[in-house]
């Protein structure tokens, strides 16, 4: 994944979204509307979101160090689950407090064109939000699915603006739709069960993206398809004979280890295995570049 497009996504996001909490806050202040007070809330949170993913990534490119010979790579992972957490608390469980409480005492909403006019601009700024965050993961997805590029994504920028984004656009027209029947019915309840609603998106995303992130912390392998190239690459058919097992493990995003017992020849020198170890080391790295870190052991099949 293109880490450039991962930040050119985060800071379209970052711009929106400040820009947009601004908004919702001064339409809080004016109108008393419990969806502005959680819709700004949640505007803060993802701006501080964004820019964990920013600290994430200028961590993350720090060289290794004795103490971390593998390199700062999954700082990336770490930083997009605190995402998560913020997503959740701040966001998730603050929205249904909120709601909760306008449920329980209703009032009406004063100056109604400014939560309305708020809303209709801070559609319109996701939707650019949203739209360059699509556009710089189509350039990476290739033929998956959205739901496959969510779940198998190594490089966790782009899922999480994108579920951050889509999150914030279903958020938007649940707080319109909530204030627009709050105004119509008189009853400021439905601005309550509007912001509930919004609540519970923003505890469900959140779970979503913990749950992926922890994936990615835990360690995750190398794709089905560049697995079957490490192999195909790994074996020369004349001293390398076969595999007898293979590891990998994503160091971060961009930065693979292969780790394998390789099946050689008895009767093979060893200055022949070690230029063959040698060659099929350079092999592997040509098919998937990012397999950076690669130990092969030579032994004989049983």
């Amino acid at each position: 994944m293109s880490a450039a497009g991962g930040t050119k996504a985060i800071i379209a996001a970052l711009v929106a979204n400040l820009a947009i909490a601004v908004a919702k806050f001064v339409a809080w202040a004016f109108s008393g509307s419990s969806a502005m007070l959680a819709e700004g809330v949640h505007s803060l949170a993802d701006s501080g979101n964004q820019g964990l993913l920013l600290l994430g990534g200028k961590k993350a490119k720090r060289e290794a160090s004795e103490q971390h010979p593998f390199g700062y790579g999954r700082e990336r992972y770490i930083y997009s689950f605190l995402v998560a957490i913020v997503l959740f608390s701040m966001g998730g469980v603050f929205a249904v407090y909120e709601g909760y409480e306008k449920i329980k005492h209703p009032h009406e909403i004063e100056h109604w064109y400014w939560p309305v006019g708020v809303l209709v601009f801070a559609i319109i700024a996701e939707i650019f939000s949203f739209r360059t965050a699509i556009k710089e993961s189509n350039q990476v997805r290739g033929s998956l699915s959205w739901v496959q590029f969510v779940r198998r994504a190594k490089a966790p920028e782009l899922p999480v603006v994108l579920l951050e984004d889509l999150g914030a656009l279903v958020g938007l027209i649940l707080a319109l739709g909530g204030v627009c029947l709050a105004l119509l019915t008189g009853n400021g309840v439905w601005d309550g069960i509007g912001t509930v609603c919004i609540g519970v998106l923003l505890v469900l995303i959140a779970l979503v993206l913990a749950a992926e992130t922890k994936s990615l912390l835990l360690g995750e392998s190398a794709d089905p398809a560049e697995l079957d190239k490490i192999r195909t690459a790994m074996v020369d058919g004349e001293t390398v004979t076969g595999i007898i097992h293979m590891r990998t493990l994503h160091l971060g995003p961009e930065e693979l280890l292969v780790a394998a017992k390789i099946a050689v020849q008895g009767d093979d020198a060893v200055a022949e295995v070690t230029r063959a170890i040698d060659a099929a080391e350079a092999r592997i790295r040509k098919a998937v570049p990012i397999a950076r870190v690669i130990y092969l052991e030579p032994d004989l099949p049983r």
